[in-house]
């Protein structure tokens, strides 16, 4: 399967692409607003100039909001601003001097998403804004937005956004692109911190953290661009305009890739608290029965059908659900598709794109993929107990969170298709196996591993 092209509908809650009023809740499309990237002129004209509000309040606008972070995380964008200021108060006069720095994460690693490249394609000045508008809240006088080195056409739109709003003379702070290779671990942020510092985009084991110490060993904010989107919308319009669509504990809107068997799967803007069956309505309903989303992408989690439709579409809902929000990514997956191959061919996936530095990757990935495969493909009767026995050990045992999030989608298929583990078992292989792949690889490893 291809990554969705953008598709939806219409709505006045489209306040990634226009600056529009909070109305009534429904989706809005993704690429009707604009038929291409908004020039400076039809951005400003279109949203108004960037106010120029001081930092602090920008950051006390950000905080009331209830902004959270679109990236995956979804932790307080108000609070890690702040934890960047106070930790550039703590460093020596000189030091601080240097200032901070914003780093924008545009590398879209998840093979199952395409929300980033559509806003950075179809809105560059919105996350440029975003960038502008951090740096001031956090004293930057440094930033960059990180991109995949391959994505050339997006590459030459941001460039051209760039250049417009140099001539224009508009941002106090010059962002500058950095081009990173298309590895699903060299978005993670402390990947993209070592690069930035010239090494290989890999990750870091932590503490420090970016806040403490980050880009040539100054406090960083790292946020997705997404996330930088709404603080320049936020220190637009303010916090109660944000907090008109959503819920009160998971307010605004996001951006989520719906994919796999619906009818028009694309790029939807939502109000975070919508349910499953709204969201599905909204990319044209199921193109045939289906038996599970996959929710929050390749470190995310399997939702049977009807749990799904019934899950309103927010962080803590699908958290307690057994789900995950992770980057806003919704796969559809049909009743003649077979769970456990899906999984496993991920897994494979995910267990090649490790950075290759810690043993949980290096080791505990491949044999995890190898397990779900034998039981997939040959319904080998020890992979389960050998999943389970090894789980532990790889799981919160790296420098970054990639063996977590494979492991945590591995349990979660054994668990929410535990009937399909007892027929692989008992049966052999199913029909499904043969068919194609509902979820998106990139063609080498899918052909690979199909």
């Amino acid at each position: 399967m291809n990554q969705p092209e953008a598709a939806g509908r219409e709505g006045d809650t489209a306040r990634l692409y226009a600056a529009q009023s909070a109305g009534s809740g429904q989706t809005a499309e993704s690429g009707r607003l604009f038929s291409g990237p908004a020039d400076l002129a039809g951005h400003v004209g279109a949203h108004g100039p960037l106010p120029g509000h001081d930092g602090p309040a920008i950051l006390d606008a950000v905080d009331r909001s209830g902004l959270t972070g679109r990236g995956g995380a979804a932790f307080p964008t108000g609070r890690k601003m702040r934890a960047v200021v106070d930790a550039t108060a703590r460093v020596r006069r000189s030091a601080r001097q240097q200032g901070a720095v914003v780093v924008a994460n545009g590398c879209e690693g998840e093979p199952a998403s395409a929300k980033d490249r559509t806003l950075l394609t179809r809105a560059p000045h919105l996350v440029l804004d975003g960038i502008a508008a951090a740096a001031r809240a956090i004293g930057a006088n440094r930033a960059h937005l990180c991109l995949h080195e391959d994505e050339h056409a997006l590459i030459q739109v941001v460039q051209l956004a760039l250049k417009e709003r140099r001539s224009a003379g508009i941002d106090a702070v010059d962002v500058q692109i950095a081009a990173l290779p298309h590895r699903y671990v060299a978005s993670e942020e402390t990947s993209l911190i070592q690069f930035l510092d010239g090494g290989p985009a890999m990750p870091r084991f932590t503490p420090p953290r970016p806040f403490e110490r980050g880009v040539a060993g100054r406090p960083t904010l790292v946020d997705n661009v997404e996330t930088l989107a709404h603080v320049g919308l936020i220190a637009r319009h303010g916090p109660a305009w944000f907090r008109a669509s959503g819920m009160a504990n998971a307010p605004g809107t996001a951006l989520v890739t719906v994919g796999g068997a619906v009818t028009h799967p694309g790029v939807y803007e939502i109000s975070l608290g919508i349910t499953g069956a709204e969201l599905l309505e909204l990319a044209g309903g199921a193109a045939e029965p289906l038996q599970a989303v996959l929710t929050g992408g390749y470190f995310g989690a399997w939702l049977p059908e009807s749990r799904f439709l019934a899950t309103r579409i927010a962080p803590k809902d699908l958290a307690a659900a057994g789900a995950a929000m992770g980057a806003g990514i919704f796969v559809a997956l049909p009743r003649t598709s077979c769970a456990l191959a899906e999984t496993a061919r991920v897994a494979r996936y995910m267990a090649e794109q490790s950075a290759g530095q810690c043993g949980p990757c290096i080791n505990g990935l491949p044999a995890l993929a190898g397990a779900l495969e034998a039981l997939a493909r040959r319904g080998d009767t020890r992979a389960p107990d050998y999943i389970n026995s090894l789980a532990p050990y790889v799981a919160g045992r790296g420098a970054c969170h990639h063996p977590d999030g494979t492991t945590r989608l591995i349990a979660s298929a054994l668990s929410v298709f535990a009937a399909d583990v007892r027929t692989h078992l008992g049966r052999g292989p199913c029909a499904g196996t043969r068919r194609p792949s509902i979820l998106p690889l990139p063609a080498l490893a899918a052909e690979a591993h199909r």
